[in-house]
């Protein structure tokens, strides 16, 4: 994982703690001091990375997966960097609220604090609006949004009494809208709407938000969008324009960026000082989404992904 790996996770969080080498008066570790980060969607990709990152910084890591039995490569890659011991997997739908609180509760009462959430849990979705139904919709909003939202809502007394942090994976899909993407763009914006208004109310009682906004990323999560589905119905009108697209797509996601590198950004997130609200995680992110706050009327932003689909 991170070569470069910290021990010094309560650098920056308001913790107080120097999370790799804390003792007691005896010199036998004190793991109930080191500062707890609770990490959604850890199964693959980015989480998977983030999780093990994490505990390298000394953190101790509660990694939720939705699907229990999901965990097998994450418990192996942790047992491969020796960190085995700081990472503990929880299953968690985070669009449950009720499950959402109660595992942070649960989180907290175990380990006496939570001391950062890192909201990584998504899903993608490729389509267009006439032709996909509005139960799809509302699910893409259910798993990127609301479940961002729960996670969040569940966590904030207990970042307030540490004085913690939120880190959200978001997207460039969260700044720019991209074409066949209406329904995951329009989750990933309201994400970005949320955690930027949250931003200075969070830390008016000392909370720490920052967004974390990845590009395309070599992961399962582009196996996963449900191109099969979309593509047969996309046979209609749409069918020349989202050829183009797939075409385009996947040629992006040949040169996309690892996952270490994302969790990367996010571990120096929690770890940093003076961290913004929002961190792109490689230069060709920072590009991508730089287009788009110069852009005041829209143009150079259709201009621009109009060539994605012709």
């Amino acid at each position: 994982m991170a070569s470069d790996a910290r021990t010094d996770a309560g650098a920056g969080t308001g913790t107080g703690t120097d999370a790799g080498t804390v003792t007691a008066a005896d010199g036998a570790p004190e793991e109930a001091q080191r500062p707890v980060a609770l990490v959604t969607g850890t199964s693959t990709g980015i989480g998977l990375a983030t999780a093990v990152a994490a505990a390298q910084a000394g953190f101790q890591v509660v990694a939720t997966v939705r699907r229990a039995g999901s965990e097998a490569e994450l418990l192996t890659t942790a047992e491969a960097y020796g960190v085995a011991d700081r990472v503990a997997v929880r299953m968690l739908d985070t669009t449950d609220a009720a499950a959402a609180e109660s595992l942070v509760n649960d989180v907290a009462a175990q380990y006496g604090r939570l001391d950062a959430v890192v909201n990584n849990a998504g899903s993608g979705h490729v389509g267009t609006v006439e032709e996909d139904s509005l139960d799809a919709i509302r699910a893409v909003m259910e798993v990127n949004y609301f479940g961002v939202v729960n996670v969040t809502k569940a966590a904030m007394a207990h970042l307030r009494a540490s004085s913690g942090s939120v880190v959200t994976v978001s997207s460039v899909g969260g700044v720019v809208g991209q074409p066949f993407n209406e329904a995951y763009c329009a989750a990933k914006f309201a994400v970005e709407g949320m955690m930027e208004s949250l931003h200075p109310v969070a830390a008016a009682v000392g909370v720490r938000v920052v967004i974390v906004e990845p590009g395309p990323v070599a992961t399962s999560f582009v196996d996963n969008v449900g191109v099969g589905e979309s593509a047969v119905r996309a046979s209609g009108p749409y069918g020349e324009a989202f050829d183009h697209y797939i075409e385009r797509t996947r040629g992006a996601f040949a040169n996309a960026q690892e996952a270490q590198g994302v969790a990367d950004v996010i571990v120096g997130a929690l770890i940093g000082d003076d961290v913004p609200l929002r961190l792109q995680s490689s230069d060709a992110a920072t590009a991508f989404a730089g287009m788009k706050l110069r852009d005041l009327d829209g143009s150079v932003v259709t201009g621009a992904t109009a060539g994605w689909v012709v």
